[in-house]
């Protein structure tokens, strides 16, 4: 018989994990000292450890590791698992690769803070503009620009052959329960089409706004000068706020001109 020790320190397991999986009734030992509860296994038990610790560092759980297990799972069963898992996984790398691009970009944002550019800030009341647009929730900063894009493209092509040249690109941004809520879209005065959504948005008696030149990369910085220029003059922001994109042509965004437009209210 291996005690406790023994058989954690040949699987790489604490003694509370052994105790955890023996309650769950995966891998329960050999034998219990009635008097002292001192746990004991059989080396027998060696390959059923190393089963469950192969299948943990895999991400199953302990459900899923019974039923491949106890019951048999074939190798169909254990594939399907093992695509999912792969699916989780790609999925928790996408948000850790989102996260780190976010961390960065807050850092460089701290690091620069005292030399941030100033842009030009104004207030003035905002029009009522009737969108044909998208709709959409990401959950972290980085996923913005995949969706953005690919949104006016898909109104475009419901619009843009009866509308010409497409005018007056608004994106609204909010931050939701489940994310950041973004539209998308294009002043509109015709009908509804199918593929887009008609969007109301009101007008606005009182906005702060400022015009950012070049990339979107560097866009965060305008907008953290836009809002602190916002508390420094008592207000607060009263709504989603609203990028009016002036001009983007160019691929490399060098020349794009951007208006910043934050709805405000006394604080």
């Amino acid at each position: 018989m291996l005690s406790i020790g023994a058989f954690a320190q040949i699987g790489q397991v604490t003694h509370r994990m052994l105790r955890h999986w023996d309650t769950a009734g995966l891998l329960v030992p050999a034998h219990v000292d009635e008097f002292s509860g001192y746990r004991s296994y059989d080396p027998s038990q060696l390959e059923r450890l190393h089963q469950i610790v192969a299948l943990r560092q895999l991400g199953f759980g302990l459900g899923d590791i019974s039923s491949i297990l106890d019951q048999g799972a074939g190798s169909d069963r254990i594939a399907a698992l093992l695509q999912v898992r792969r699916a989780e996984v790609e999925q928790e790398h996408r948000i850790a690769a989102g996260r780190l691009v976010d961390v960065q970009r807050r850092l460089h944002l701290i690091e620069k803070e005292n030399h941030m550019s100033q842009i030009e800030i104004i207030e003035k009341p905002l029009p009522a503009v009737r969108l044909a647009a998208r709709q959409a929730v990401v959950a972290s900063q980085p996923e913005v620009a995949r969706v953005v894009g690919p949104s006016f493209d898909a109104v475009s092509q419901v619009i843009g052959d009866e509308r010409g040249t497409l005018e007056t690109p608004v994106a609204l941004y909010e931050m939701v329960e489940d994310g950041l809520h973004i539209i998308a879209g294009y002043a509109y005065t015709e009908p509804a089409s199918d593929g887009i959504e008609i969007i109301e948005l009101p007008a606005v008696e009182k906005a702060v706004c400022g015009v950012h030149l070049g990339s979107m990369e560097h866009i965060a910085e305008s907008w953290q000068a836009l809002h602190a220029e916002i508390f420094a003059r008592g207000l607060v922001p009263s709504g989603p706020c609203r990028e009016l994109y002036v001009r983007a042509v160019s691929e490399d965004q060098s020349d794009w001109v951007t208006e910043l437009q934050q709805p405000v209210r006394r604080s």
